[in-house]
């Protein structure tokens, strides 16, 4: 394998583990927008920056040698940020670029009615926050057309793992088994999103791909799978129409559909954990469920 350095504009949860996969192999380097995370950055490999919009000096200096960029910032109503603020940089200052990765969302597809949706499926997005995703999506793909660099564009399902998950919400009591008939969320574990990144990124491989596990499920029988491997009662059902639901907690419901990850398959991956039952069964079996990183178990340390 070449020589890697990474950059991570973005080094929250997912990217913090793919940063775990891949620092004993190549040097790495991420933002955050708070000097307080620093040191979680560093305890998961990677060297900190501050990043909010603007791009500093230093962040300049360690995208000079940078061969894999890794974006994980979500855009917003001015576009997307890194692009704003470092296209000119990424197109003219990093010589040894190979490879583009742009976490996205599979909330780009909107609402199918509960059918399958694949990376061919138009994008109908329904919420605002979906339609800027759709926008910076294009704009990353057209930048790599423009260096003839792979950009691979990953749409995450809902993600969950240690200190995200099931257990977590029925510890604390903010568990709810709401019931819409027909409903079904895809989910993935982080510790898939960070084998996908690491798995494209080490075959510089482009193109839109779905990171999902292998079984879209009503998110009621998520919570109840979770408390039956606690041992403890699951809470109630309650009727989707009941349900007291923040606007953007509504807005997820607004969307049903069924995600293949065929593509991902296609390109060589292997899933971890293929469904939320054996994710969660070795959440609870690793004890690490209610950490706030991904560690151990699944390769991430």
């Amino acid at each position: 394998m070449s020589t890697q350095e990474i950059f991570v504009f973005g080094a929250g949860y997912s990217a913090r583990a793919f940063a775990g996969l891949r620092s004993k192999d190549a040097p790495i380097s991420g933002t955050t927008r708070s000097v307080e995370k620093f040191d979680l950055l560093r305890k998961a490999g990677v060297a900190p920056l501050l990043f909010d919009g603007v791009l500093t000096a230093e962040i300049r200096e360690a995208l000079a040698g940078v061969t894999h960029l890794v974006v994980s910032v979500a855009p917003g109503e001015a576009g997307d940020p890194v692009l704003n603020a470092a296209r000119a940089v990424i197109a003219d200052e990093m010589p040894a670029l190979r490879w583009i990765g742009y976490l996205s969302t599979v909330g780009v597809y909107g609402d199918h009615g509960g059918a399958w949706v694949d990376e061919v499926t138009p994008c109908r997005p329904v919420s605002r926050r979906s339609v800027l995703r759709v926008e910076a999506e294009r704009r990353w793909l057209e930048l790599g057309r423009a260096l003839d660099c792979p950009v691979a564009v990953l749409r995450l399902a809902g993600i969950y793992g240690p200190g995200r998950n099931a257990f977590v919400n029925l510890r604390d009591g903010t568990a709810r088994r709401l019931v819409k008939p027909g409903q079904v969320f895809n989910r993935v574990h982080v510790a898939d999103i960070a084998g996908a990144l690491a798995h494209l990124a080490e075959r510089e491989k482009g193109g839109i791909f779905n990171v999902t596990d292998d079984e879209p499920a009503p998110p009621q029988d998520v919570v109840a799978c979770a408390a039956e491997l606690m041992g403890v009662e699951p809470p109630p059902e309650i009727p989707f129409e009941e349900a007291q639901l923040t606007p953007m907690a509504r807005s997820f419901y607004g969307e049903n559909k069924r995600v293949s990850n065929a593509a991902l398959k296609a390109a060589g991956y292997h899933l971890r954990l293929s469904d939320y039952r054996a994710a969660l069964r070795a959440l609870w079996d690793d004890g690490d469920w209610a950490e706030g990183e991904p560690r151990a178990r699944m390769g991430l340390p």
